[in-house]
């Protein structure tokens, strides 16, 4: 459940200015008799206009007549119609409910992304020129390089795209301009993996599991749980960092 916060210095001023300018008209009558004119009026609905944005991006199931009737007793200071108990209960049965609505959702997320990643690499390590390895890590050259192999303990130069089986794209350094440098042995298991069979020069297509990647936990916004991956994966150079180079780690292995 998120958390709302609000300038609420300047919101109970207004407010309140609003309020008792208005306080003899009822709520539904006074929001449609509202000509947004003055500084007080105009101010009081940008706030509010943002809040219900927001809370309707996020399906906070907000009652208006009950909200306002909140705010203004608040505001006006009358006695609560609600028990600190009885909103503090109602609160946590509604974030509960989020949380549970949640999890179902991700649970179903994660079940479909095992179904589809089952079916895509099974029809994709029947495709010629996909070589299948013991873990499970599917890789195809695109490009053969004649440099030297990696090892766990290297730290390589790679340009790279990473998308989700169908083709979304999460990352890309050829977008950024740039190639980036990392350990191989920091980095998902399926690129550990597929870095130490590469030669340098050398630009792979990487088809990898679930478990050789994110896993159950996903990553990110777009890679979700139990998803397996695509990286296109050029290995440019190993970085000699006894000459100086620095490896800097990258999110998306």
């Amino acid at each position: 459940m998120k958390k709302y916060a609000l300038p609420l210095a300047l919101v109970s001023a207004v407010a309140l200015t609003a309020c008792n300018e208005e306080a003899s008209t009822p709520d539904t009558e006074q929001a449609a008799a509202a000509s947004l004119e003055t500084t007080g009026e105009r101010l009081s609905y940008g706030i509010a206009l943002g809040l219900g944005q927001r809370m309707a991006t996020d399906n906070v199931p907000l009652d208006v007549n009950a909200f306002t009737a909140g705010l203004r007793d608040g505001l006006e200071g009358k006695e609560p119609r609600l028990t600190p108990e009885e909103i503090q209960a109602e609160m946590q049965a509604y974030q509960q409910k989020v949380q549970a609505e949640a999890q179902a959702a991700r649970d179903e997320a994660a079940k479909a992304n095992e179904q589809a990643s089952a079916e895509f690499l099974a029809e994709n390590a029947a495709r010629e020129g996909v070589v299948t390895t013991e873990s499970g890590l599917q890789y195809e050259v695109l490009e053969s390089g004649d440099g030297e192999t990696p090892s766990a303990d290297d730290t390589v130069d790679v340009n790279y795209r990473g998308t989700l089986i169908d083709g979304t794209e999460f990352d890309s350094s050829y977008k950024r301009g740039q190639s980036v440098q990392f350990g191989v042995g920091q980095v998902i298991a399926g690129w550990t993996e597929a870095l130490q069979l590469m030669p340098v020069g050398s630009k792979w297509k990487l088809y990898i599991p679930s478990d050789l990647a994110y896993g159950a936990g996903g990553a990110g916004n777009l890679i979700g749980p139990n998803a397996a991956l695509v990286f296109e994966v050029e290995l440019l150079d190993i970085v000699d960092q006894e000459g100086g180079e620095e490896a800097n780690a990258d999110e998306a292995g």
